[in-house]
């Protein structure tokens, strides 16, 4: 039956094995335009990071290393964009941080002022002949310190800047300012005596010119401390005015004189001119910086 089968149903089955393949290939549906532009992004982003000899490897880990390598590059350049910005922007800062402001400029004008009227000291003090202490000046210091030696005794005199005026209470200040004209200026000085067993006697004094009064006088001992509350006795001016001479005459005969004390005057005022001039140049110098 086969063998002797009619061309007729041979050309049947022939067509219709040919519709069977073109069927096959018309149910592959067609690429969608989504897909499409898809993959078009995909090749622009890959062309604009990668360059074409890493577009042409053909192994997934080489592309995968390219990619890697490509954004490190696109990160660098992004941080020193940043960083030069940055960097523009604290210099910017920094300087107007460095401006003084005007009221420093000011202050300076009127320090300079200040320094040109201020009255010039004198360069070398000249020690009277016969004045029996070494002075011991430490320039920044508002005292000096006077040390000598006298038979078995050290004596050391601490003098501190002059008082050019005081001030009374219940005054006006009007009284007070014509009082400190008739007040005459005065140095306030402490005067230590001391010997070989480490006691000292201690006079509290005011010097003015041609004149030194004694104001307290007390023993101080090595053993006692500043919390002790120790007995220093009656007022001086309480005491018996015999006593009250020969004191007096205790002190001139170690180097506490009138004349001294004049010279002690002058060489402390000098002194408070020189300190005071030498504080203003700080001032400015440090406002200046």
């Amino acid at each position: 039956m086969y063998k002797n089968e009619p061309k007729t149903l041979k050309k049947k089955k022939n067509n219709i094995k040919r519709k069977a393949k073109r069927k096959t290939h018309s149910d592959v549906p067609p690429v969608q335009p989504l897909q499409m532009a898809l993959n078009s992004l995909s090749r622009r982003a890959s062309s604009t990071l990668l360059p074409l000899a890493i577009r042409a490897a053909g192994s997934p880990r080489t592309i995968h290393r390219a990619v890697s390598a490509a954004l490190c590059v696109e990160k660098r350049c992004l941080g020193h964009d940043l960083g030069s910005q940055g960097y523009f922007l604290s210099s910017r800062f920094s300087t107007a941080a460095a401006e003084k402001p005007s009221a420093d400029y000011s202050l300076i004008r009127v320090l300079e002022s200040e320094i040109e009227c201020a009255v010039k000291p004198n360069d070398v003090e000249d020690v009277p002949d016969g004045f029996p202490f070494e002075i011991q000046d430490n320039p920044g210091e508002r005292t000096i310190l006077l040390k000598r030696k006298y038979l078995d005794e050290i004596i050391k005199v601490e003098v501190d800047m002059p008082n050019t005026g005081t001030e009374e209470d219940g005054h006006d200040e009007a009284e007070d300012e014509d009082n400190e004209s008739n007040v005459p200026p005065s140095l306030p000085m402490v005067v230590s005596i001391s010997k070989g067993n480490g006691q000292c006697l201690e006079f509290g004094i005011t010097a003015f010119a041609d004149e030194i009064t004694i104001d307290s006088l007390s023993i101080k001992s090595p053993e006692s401390s500043e919390d002790q509350l120790s007995y220093e006795g009656p007022d001086f001016n309480d005491l018996d005015e015999n006593l009250q001479k020969h004191f007096h005459k205790y002190l001139e005969i170690r180097g506490i004189t009138p004349s001294a004390s004049n010279f002690l005057l002058e060489y402390m005022n000098n002194k408070d001119n020189r300190e005071y001039l030498q504080w203003l140049k700080n001032l400015k110098n440090f406002v200046e910086k």
